[in-house]
């Protein structure tokens, strides 16, 4: 049998982890000419250069659209995130919450030592129309600053999502499982009685409904205004699939344990790319790793899939031809559709997969939703109370959040078993994943639920466990959008401490207005947005510019509207990440309505089989026509099921509870 070559084509978190698969995974079958063997060929190639190692340095920190930023460059350093920053922990049970992929490759690679709490702040701090408040101040004698029906600004903003669920579940009916919503996705439809006045009426479908057209026909103008302004996000409240928006917009429900690595995230890809190279070695498979190399062109042809490939310094000259049995397109939607222009145009024999109409209109299922983030460095935490001072809202990042993982530290500590089993059962409150904004009512809550006063000893062992130092956000109409505190999270707790905020977090709409300020008032622009592929060099030092621009937004943040820019210390360094610049051109993705969402996700796995009477093992995996958008689980979870289905390797966990991808 002759050798086989796999290319993969991006070497982000979809490219990586279908590398470790081919590698590590077992076969569901007695023979499997698929699998690769010793002697046969890896190659990955990728448009940047990611600092993984010593022996493999880069210009950035690996990732993709994760993208790691330490101080100073120095990884011992406090760090920030400026791409991608947690994942949803999985405890391990058959129907537990969770990104199960990320959870089961970070056990896989020994990094569960690593792992740390990324959790979000039970009491944010917001602005918006110049008002300063946290979300517990209000209510009905303190509203939020909008005019919205049925005085929905009495309430917290993120429940207009329950409003517009409304027309289809709530909160004791709807799916659950992962299964379900996959199902819901296909058929679900609004099944209560609308007003004469409402635009959609009962039996419509939601996948052929635009989410904003719905939200807008349910809450109205200010009701949409204070739902879109509030929670932080643009992308969460876009034109996307309805049916499908409904569940993303359920993940950022308070009780989501959510992790990350004490390294950065950026680190878990480093792992993975280690792990790829010993692998290759141990099995003695050729890997062949090409950094500064893009996919440019790709045809199957009799002699198999020939592709051309492009190098970093001439991007418009052909670099190579070649010839591979199997192509994994691990790239988003910008990438491929550079890739299908360019076939298009190649004028060669073969079969262009990417061109065919149907593809086409697959490749078009998603949103492209730009993502811009700007990272700041401080000799203090300004942000928050201290001894040395306190803004005029601090962000109140201290709060008590109990899991299953701490009610098991209890016992190994010997907390009182009875007590723990009242703590576990307990309903009015709950005490078990809910965010507690203070000691006091979490005591509180405990007390009542054994009904017993703690001892001192108890109570100093469940604040240990409980009690978390979170991330925030802070959430504000201002271009800001989202502050992040990621504080002094550095490795060497010896030098002098830097504490580090996500300063701006913008998504969509709001992402132009940075992109002016990165010049500079006496600087014209030089570089077309075509070919600035800011993302694969790195984060980008800010002008000053944009760095009073921002100081001046976090002033009337933590200071009042009427703060001075002055307010807010000299950073030590900012830097940003353009998310809507080459290759990504967006940071994250979302289905369109009017797409049956469950067939793009099964059939633009392998596109060809849209083509009648064609077969080519031309495969596109990540999170872009995922189940998990915007995650690395949804990288992870394309790629497994492309494995799982087309190369005949056994599912790393198995899929019961938890198809990878929609299934039929």
């Amino acid at each position: 049998m002759s050798k086989k070559t796999y290319s993969i084509f991006g070497a982000g978190a979809a490219g990586l982890y279908t590398a470790w698969r081919l590698l590590n995974g077992t076969s569901n079958e007695t023979k499997n000419d698929k699998m690769l063997i010793k002697g046969d060929v890896l190659e990955l190639y990728d448009w940047g250069k990611y600092d993984f190692s010593k022996k493999n340095p880069g210009t950035r920190e690996s990732g993709a659209r994760v993208c790691t930023w330490h101080y100073k460059n120095d990884k011992n350093n406090s760090y920030l995130e400026l791409g991608g920053m947690r994942y949803s922990y999985w405890d391990g049970t058959p129907q537990g919450a969770g990104h199960r992929l990320v959870t089961k490759t970070i056990e896989e690679l020994d990094l569960k030592k690593d792992t740390i709490e990324f959790n979000e702040s039970a009491d944010p701090l917001m602005s918006l129309r110049s008002k300063n408040m946290y979300i517990s101040d209000i209510n009905s004698n303190n509203p939020a600053p909008y005019f919205a029906n049925d005085y929905a600004q009495d309430s917290p903003p993120d429940d207009g999502f329950t409003t517009i669920q409304s027309v289809a579940i709530t909160a004791t009916s709807g799916p659950t499982t992962r299964r379900e919503w996959c199902k819901f996705y296909e058929e679900g439809k609004i099944n209560i009685d609308m007003p004469d006045s409402s635009i959609f009426q009962k039996g419509d479908l939601l996948k052929e409904i635009g989410y904003w057209n719905l939200a807008y026909d349910m809450l109205g103008q200010e009701g949409f205004s204070y739902l879109a302004d509030g929670n932080g996000y643009s992308s969460n409240v876009v034109n996307s699939h309805s049916a499908q928006s409904f569940n993303v917009n359920d993940e950022f429900t308070p009780g989501t344990q959510y992790k990350t690595l004490i390294k950065g995230y950026s680190s878990l890809f480093d792992s993975l790319f280690e792990e790829v190279e010993k692998l290759a070695k141990q099995k003695g498979i050729t890997l062949n790793y090409y950094p500064n190399t893009r996919l440019r062109s790709i045809l199957h042809t009799k002699s198999g899939i020939e592709f051309t490939t492009a190098k970093r310094e001439t991007p418009d000259t052909l670099a190579e031809t070649k010839f591979c049995d199997a192509a994994f397109l691990a790239m988003p939607r910008a990438s491929i559709e550079l890739v299908a222009q360019a076939t298009r145009y190649a004028d060669k024999e073969g079969l262009d997969v990417l061109n065919h109409e149907k593809v086409q209109l697959y490749l078009e299922s998603v949103l492209m939703e730009p993502s811009y983030k700007v990272g700041m460095f401080f000799k203090s935490p300004w942000w928050r109370e201290t001894t040395a001072g306190s803004p005029t809202y601090p962000a109140k990042l201290t709060s008590y959040f109990l899991t299953q993982e701490g009610i098991a530290k209890l016992k190994k500590e010997k907390f009182p078993a009875n007590y723990l089993k009242s703590i576990e059962l307990a309903k009015n409150p709950v005490i078990l994943n809910i965010a507690f904004n203070d000691k006091g009512s979490f005591i509180a809550a405990v007390e009542n639920a054994i009904q017993e006063r703690l001892t001192f000893k108890e109570e100093k062992q469940i604040l240990a466990i409980a009690e978390l130092d979170t991330i925030g956000p802070s959430i504000t109409d201002m271009p800001i959008r989202q502050v992040v505190y990621f504080g002094d999270n550095a490795l060497n707790q010896k030098e002098k401490k830097v504490y580090g905020i996500l300063a701006s977090y913008d998504d969509i709409q709001y992402t132009t207005f940075w992109k002016a300020l990165e010049l500079g008032p006496d600087t014209t622009r030089e570089i077309p947005e075509s070919r600035d592929c800011q993302p694969l060099e790195g984060p980008k030092e800010a002008t000053p510019v944009m760095i009073k621009m921002l100081r001046s937004q976090l002033a009337a943040l933590h200071f009042g509207p009427e703060a001075d820019y002055s307010d807010v210390p000299e950073p030590l360094e900012t830097r940003y990440m353009d998310w809507s610049l080459p290759p990504f051109n967006a940071g994250y993705h979302a289905y369109k309505s009017h797409y049956d969402l469950g067939d793009v996700q099964r059939k633009i796995r392998k596109p060809s089989q849209l083509v009648p009477k064609a077969d080519c093992d031309i495969f596109i995996v990540g999170e872009t026509y995922s189940n998990d958008q915007a995650w690395v689980e949804g990288a992870f979870c394309t790629a497994e099921s492309v494995l799982n289905d087309f190369f005949g390797i056994k599912p790393i966990i198995d899929e019961k509870y938890y198809p990878f991808i929609s299934p039929e």
